[in-house]
């Protein structure tokens, strides 16, 4: 069916749609093969409390950003290319339902469908693009992977010297390589993470130390957490967190490719 939807008018109108959309804020996304599978809202766990955030997959890469206007417009807009990520499925937590990470090597984090049908349908999707992009032979995905980050309120104290409290003028900051929430005087050291950043990124003194001494590999900072109470959002997408509208009108995902994931 993907294949099919390759030259038809209705995928070109649809990529064309979501170009407007983005404005001149965002990327081109027209290009030879491409295709937008589905779209959809997904509740993204950001720094400070969940948001909406409108999803594209296409099936090469997957797009997202703050939603403006409910399928008017769009800002913020991040790409991923869809051979980099990795899917995890989480457990329910409270009033967090229905989530996986999306985990890459830039950036990983938590997504919220609104139903398990939909957080069914939204995996099996971007599973089986991501292993029709891989049979190709053509794409390879890295190995490092972005840590996730510790959001902000689940820490009350420096999770790398257990003392430090953080207040409006005590700060927390994230090490960029284990995703825990630090304070500044644990966090003074930076560290290049080339699969993140050509500039060295903050990091807490014990990964700066154990990555200077060649003891850690950066893809396997993320392990040091329990995945399912984490997030990442860099330095770049803080504002991601206060930008955007709360309201959509929680219509279902839409996917364009006929099938029926199981």
């Amino acid at each position: 069916m993907v294949d099919r939807l390759v030259h038809s008018e209705a995928n070109a109108r649809r990529i064309a749609q979501v170009e407007t959309c983005f404005g001149g804020s965002g990327q081109p996304l027209t290009g030879p093969g491409r295709v937008l599978v589905g779209e959809g809202v997904l509740t993204k766990l950001c720094r400070k409390k969940p948001k909406p955030r409108q999803f594209f997959l296409f099936n090469d890469i997957l797009v997202y950003g703050n939603i403006v206007i409910n399928k008017k417009k769009y800002n913020k807009q991040h790409i991923i290319p869809l051979e980099n990520i990795k899917l995890q499925s989480l457990e329910d937590n409270g009033e967090l339902r229905n989530g996986w990470l999306i985990i890459s090597p830039t950036k990983s984090f938590a997504v919220y469908a609104a139903t398990a049908t939909e957080k069914s349908e939204w995996m099996a999707h971007i599973n089986k693009c991501i292993q029709d992009l891989l049979a190709k032979g053509d794409k390879r995905p890295m190995q490092e992977h972005a840590a996730v980050w510790v959001p902000d309120s689940e820490a009350n104290v420096c999770q790398h010297c257990n003392r430090t409290k953080f207040t409006p003028i005590q700060r927390r900051h994230h090490c960029r390589n284990c995703g825990r929430v630090v304070c500044g005087a644990c966090s003074s050291k930076k560290y290049l993470l080339p699969h993140m950043s050509s500039k060295p990124l903050r990091v807490c003194l014990t990964c700066y130390d154990n990555l200077s001494k060649g003891r850690m590999q950066p893809e396997n900072a993320g392990k040091q957490q329990p995945m399912a109470a984490m997030l990442n959002d860099d330095s770049s997408d803080d504002s991601d967190d206060d930008s955007g509208t709360d309201n959509t009108d929680g219509d279902r995902p839409s996917f364009y490719d006929g099938s029926q994931p199981r």
